[in-house]
């Protein structure tokens, strides 16, 4: 018999409504029913594609002893962390400071009243690992409950009042400047991985953003070795298994230092800032491959990725038929009668063994599976084979299409089709920027029906909200939705001079700091004064996975004082500096995309355009041969073409064609 998540929407909550586990989604009925019933809740975070919430499931919630304990002791609730990231940002900080770690499944244990007194990720039916298992703690927390709640409770509140202090505001009155830029960029070049790219050791993440920043570092302070770290890095991802060679698309992250084997689901915000990342890479290199890529992704989205509203989908898991990477890997056999005469080449390029080409991550045993990834250089594989580049490379994409179209009859990983507001302010972003760089109508075309959508069914009575899914709009948007939606819009209206874009990208900037700015010591929270669900107001600029909502909300209000000249924006600007600077000067390389706002303010450009529609449009395409990232576009419409270039609050003489402003622009 389902539980009470069978009337959820969230693909993750839907996963669980037939488990024997008691679960409520997060409400008041749950916290009431605890109170009365004097329990502690069982609070478990996850999301839809996380293969360890799949292994804790299906060995814990869905067994009928683990579930008969867990509902004689507690009232069980579960989140999905990309409906609620309000929920899971407090929890997880939680779990941060009590264990010095984190990730999901994320497992907290908690009084009636939210205050947690355990936290944990992934715990296994049997203790192992010296892991406690959930035969044992189960009963340990239900003898500690009643036998002498207080202590718990006492925890709870010590929990609550570390968690409190962690978040205290480190104000002060210094501002950002290029000695944080420079130390930032020190330290991404002594962790640089000069083999296999990327920074440090394994598991190795995309982490786009710093390579944004290293490029505009390269554009500033002209220094080559910023640009060949970038095109090292992105050279190696796409020939990796991080990236999905046959239906494109990147994977979330790579469990080894070489990019091979990844975690197999895909991410739309991993999609986003990676396309951003390969349009600016190919800009600043004319690396065709980074052209191809970034092609290559937007198929990967508009085929499998797009929803029938216009929007974009949240993502892929990693497991099919309950195997991780079952859909992306083959056997030996099977690649040997798929390819038949080009095998023997294709293997050579892959890397293709009987015993497969990589270790299981758990029990470093064979796999007796493949990855399918460029092992080697084309001029490596030309050497060892005796082949030419060009022959290697056809044999290759053509191997790759009859391998796509098997795939495609296999059992495809559940895709998660909520609409998430936040996540599509990145799409829409990088669908504009790429659209304009290539001068491909059919991304800013994309972009367009993303943001039309999500503002024409998500923003509601002045209210924008988090998730869309089969009709249904929920919970009222966090810091990331207003800050990411508003850096989408602004970049549609530098790809369209569609003044509503840049009029709504405005509109969001000013309600969010309306209802998310601190007051008393500068930055965005997380959560709006009207969220009642979290027990304490997280404020975070640090970027993870990808951008902050400070460091995006940051860059904003850099774009709409440079569009604006309202100083008004200039005031949060300095104060946002002041309120974060503490924590950015222990680790300026966790902020890279707050750094990257520094530079448009302090570096970049801005440009007005005076004339028609159609040769403003032109003229803005045409700026985009060049390499020139910290530069802020303005329409105005006007019978005569002017263009005006300015920088360091002084304008250059106005100039009447599209060259010479170019021109002008890389002057400097």
């Amino acid at each position: 018999m389902p539980n009470r998540l069978i009337n959820e929407k969230s693909p993750y909550l839907q996963q669980h409504a037939n488990n024997p586990v008691d679960w409520y989604p997060w409400c008041e009925e749950a916290f009431e029913k605890a109170k009365k019933e004097n329990k502690p809740i069982f609070l478990s975070i996850g999301y839809s594609t996380c293969h360890w919430c799949h292994v804790m499931e299906k060995e814990s919630f869905e067994d009928p002893e683990i579930a008969k304990m867990m509902n004689e002791t507690f009232v069980n609730i579960k989140v999905d962390r990309e409906e609620r990231p309000d929920i899971d940002q407090v929890y997880m900080q939680v779990c941060m400071l009590l264990t010095g770690r984190g990730g999901w499944p994320l497992t907290i244990i908690m009084t009636p009243d939210k205050k947690p007194f355990f936290a944990g990720t992934y715990i296994p039916k049997e203790s192992r690992y010296s892991i406690i298992g959930m035969k044992e703690l189960i009963p340990q927390i239900k003898k500690i409950w009643e036998e002498n709640k207080e202590a718990l409770e006492e925890r709870s509140e010590k929990i609550l009042k570390a968690l409190q202090e962690d978040l205290k505001p480190t104000y002060t009155d210094n501002r950002i400047s290029d000695h944080l830029v420079k130390t930032a960029y020190k330290h991404f070049e002594y962790s640089f991985d000069k083999r296999y790219g990327g920074f440090g050791e394994a598991p190795k993440f995309p982490s786009p953003h710093n390579l944004l920043f290293l490029l505009r570092y390269y554009f500033v302070f002209k220094d080559e070795n910023a640009l060949k770290m970038v095109e090292k890095t992105l050279t190696e991802m796409r020939k990796g298994g991080i990236y999905d060679n046959i239906g494109y698309g990147f994977h979330r992250y790579s469990t080894d230092k070489r990019w091979l084997l990844p975690h197999f689901e895909k991410m739309l915000y991993d999609q986003a800032m990676l396309l951003m990342a390969y349009t600016e890479g190919f800009q600043a290199t004319k690396n065709e491959n980074f052209k191809e890529t970034v092609y290559q992704i937007s198929e990967y989205l508009f085929r499998d990725m797009e929803s029938p509203e216009g929007a974009f989908s949240s993502a892929e898991d990693a497991d099919s038929e309950g195997e991780e990477g079952k859909f992306y890997t083959f056997t030996y056999k099977e690649l040997k009668d798929i390819l038949k005469e080009d095998f023997e080449i294709f293997a050579k390029i892959s890397d293709i063994k009987e015993e497969g080409n990589y270790l299981e991550e758990a029990t470093g045993q064979p796999s007796y599976r493949n990855i399918i990834y460029q092992s080697k250089n084309w001029e490596v594989l030309e050497k060892e084979t005796g082949i030419s580049k060009e022959k290697l490379k056809d044999i290759w994409r053509k191997s790759l299409k009859k391998l796509f179209n098997i795939r495609e009859k296999r059992v495809r990983p559940l895709k998660d089709t909520k609409i998430l507001t936040d996540w599509n302010g990145l799409i829409i972003k990088a669908l504009a920027q790429a659209g304009v760089v290539f001068n491909n109508k059919e991304f800013i075309e994309k972009a367009k029906k993303s943001a039309d959508f999500i503002i024409n069914n998500m923003y509601k009575d002045g209210i924008l909200y988090h998730r869309y899914k089969d009709g249904d709009i929920a919970f009222e948007g966090n810091l990331d939705d207003y800050a990411f939606l508003s850096y989408g819009l602004f970049e549609l209206y530098q790809a369209t001079f569609d003044k509503k874009y840049l009029d709504l990208s405005k509109e969001l900037t000013d309600k969010l700091i309306e209802n998310f700015w601190d007051k008393t010591s500068g930055g965005f929270f997380y959560t709006s004064e009207n969220n009642k669900d979290v027990i304490v107001r997280n404020k975070e600029a640090y970027d993870g996975a990808y951008p902050s909502g400070n460091s995006v909300a940051y860059n904003m209000l850099v774009n709409l004082y440079k569009i604006t000249q309202d100083n008004k924006y200039l005031d949060y600007i300095e104060n946002t500096e002041k309120a974060f600077y503490n924590q950015i000067k222990v680790a300026p390389q966790g902020f890279s995309m707050f750094l990257n706002g520094y530079l448009n303010l302090v570096y970049g450009s801005e440009v007005v355009i005076e004339g028609n529609k159609e040769e403003a449009l032109d003229t803005r395409f045409y700026l985009e041969k060049e390499y020139i990232p910290l530069k802020v576009l303005d329409y105005k419409p006007s019978s005569n073409l002017k263009i005006y270039v300015c920088k360091n609050f002084t304008c250059k003489y106005p100039v009447d064609n599209k060259e010479d402003a170019l021109k002008q622009l890389l002057e400097g």
